[in-house]
């Protein structure tokens, strides 16, 4: 499976052009080169070379709310594809938990600060969830201007731009009969309604844009008045009331006729979260990117979609960012296997800790010499600098492994973790090993003989299709 090209750095660390992984296995082979960084692969020369042309690339970003699409491009190749996911659901459930317990405490016999409603957000404040997909965007930007000579950054900045898509008018004629006429709103669509027909949820059947309310009864061609439908179910419904065609193509089961009808009228008026989010970020992103280079193009997601389609290519997020803009129009995939990245944090900076409900966990820890027993509600410090959390190791488990299948069922029926070599991620460091999870199971090392540092943690974790 032809994988990503490798970006290569001279002797003073300033960056080459990117080569195979055919030229790169071949130059850490002959000794004329050594691994700089794991992920994304860097290499480094050994001797200082002259270059006398680097080639340009143009750095293609597809900004999502959960994932994020990348992928590098050299003239018409596609040399390397990324898909970032974010961790903005996980931030978000943390601050509300965290809110949680603050009520909590103050609503009790407590020590009472009054609220603050006074404070005044700066201009463009975004929440923390949404602040994240910035940073992490810009993060990896900056990676990739470090390690590749990036003449260009293209940036998807709208992909549901609501208010086109409620009063298309307001962009002209032009817009309106042109040829991206139709992709914002159908893309729209298919996101809202799940890739189904809304009357019968047939699924992998070409779909055509339904108005709920007809226009022959005063519908509008507003966005909300818009669902997907089937041929057949189009052409059945006509101008009838949604609810009388829903009676009569469901008249044996009246009760998922009112279902459906209820889920419809519902999921009309529901705004679509993803499309908020990535509307919320889209100028922060690419203020961020003009920070590191000052050539930054925008466009639409209407074209991008117009590129894959006429093309041919399946929908992925590293391919809907090589089919950005006017250079997406006619490409050619030189990598087919996408580094996948999956933000994952530092960890809880807590320093003391809670449980479930709230209230201070208590640790106990017992004095060796006396015996007595300690309480205290500060996170323990660590004892070990050797291993963190997130590290990817690698190891050898040398005997099978037992573990609780399902230790919250208590579930007593074991399953072997078989011996032999695994690389991984640690979940938990121990004063003399880790702990790391094997697919669903948990297993404990307990000692760092024959361990092997693959990535030092820095965030992520890193795995490929």
């Amino acid at each position: 499976m032809p994988t990503n090209h490798v970006f290569v750095l001279n002797a003073d660390k300033n960056f080459l052009s990117m080569v195979h992984p055919a030229r790169a296995r071949k130059l850490l082979s002959q000794n004329k080169a050594s691994v700089f960084r794991t992920f994304p692969f860097v290499i480094i020369l050994k001797k200082q070379i002259q270059i006398p042309h680097l080639k340009q690339y143009i750095l293609k970003i597809d900004p999502g709310a959960v994932w994020t699409g990348f992928a590098i491009q050299c003239g018409f190749e596609i040399v390397f594809q990324m898909e970032l996911k974010h961790r903005s659901n996980a931030i978000k459930s943390d601050l509300h938990l965290r809110s949680g317990f603050r009520r909590g405490r103050r609503s009790r016999n407590l020590r009472y600060r009054k609220k603050r409603f006074d404070r005044k957000k700066q201009l463009g404040w975004l929440a923390p969830s949404l602040r994240h997909r910035v940073q992490t965007t810009e993060t990896w930007i900056k990676r990739f201007i470090k390690y590749c000579p990036i003449s260009a950054i293209e940036i998807e900045q709208v992909r549901f731009d609501t208010q086109k898509i409620i009063q298309p008018e307001i962009s002209g004629v032009e817009y309106q009969q042109g040829v991206l006429w139709g992709y914002e709103i159908r893309e729209y669509l298919l996101d809202k309604w799940g890739r189904k027909c809304a009357y019968c949820d047939v699924e992998n059947v070409p779909l055509e844009i339904e108005h709920i309310q007809a226009k022959s009864s005063c519908g509008s061609d507003r966005v909300s008045n818009l669902t997907l439908a089937c041929h057949d179910c189009n052409q059945q419904k006509g101008n009838l009331d949604v609810a009388d065609f829903l009676n009569q193509k469901y008249k044996f089961d009246l009760i998922a006729a009112k279902n459906r009808i209820d889920k419809i009228l519902k999921q009309r008026t529901s705004p679509l979260s993803s499309a908020a989010a990535v509307n919320s970020t889209r100028f922060a992103i690419v203020d961020a990117a003009k920070r590191h280079n000052s050539n930054v193009l925008c466009w639409t997601g209407g074209r991008t979609k117009m590129n894959r389609c006429q093309q041919g290519f399946p929908k992925s997020h590293s391919i809907d960012a090589a089919c950005i803009g006017e250079s997406g129009s006619q490409i050619k995939f030189l990598t087919t296997q996408p580094l996948i990245v999956e933000a994952k944090g530092h960890g809880t900076r807590q320093s003391r800790r809670t449980n479930d409900k709230g209230f201070p966990a208590i640790t106990v820890k017992t004095d060796k010499k006396t015996g007595e027993k300690t309480t205290s509600t500060v996170a323990p410090k660590r004892s070990y600098k050797h291993i963190q959390a997130g590290d990817i190791i690698k190891f050898e488990l040398k005997k099978d492994s037992k573990t609780c299948s399902d230790k919250k069922k208590a579930i007593e029926s074991t399953v072997k973790v078989k011996a032999g070599w695994y690389t991984a991620r640690v979940k938990t460091p121990t004063p003399k090993g880790f702990e790391v999870k094997i697919g669903e199971h948990r297993v404990t090392v307990s000692s760092m003989v024959g361990v092997k540092f693959i990535y030092r943690n820095d965030g992520f974790s890193y795995s490929f299709l």
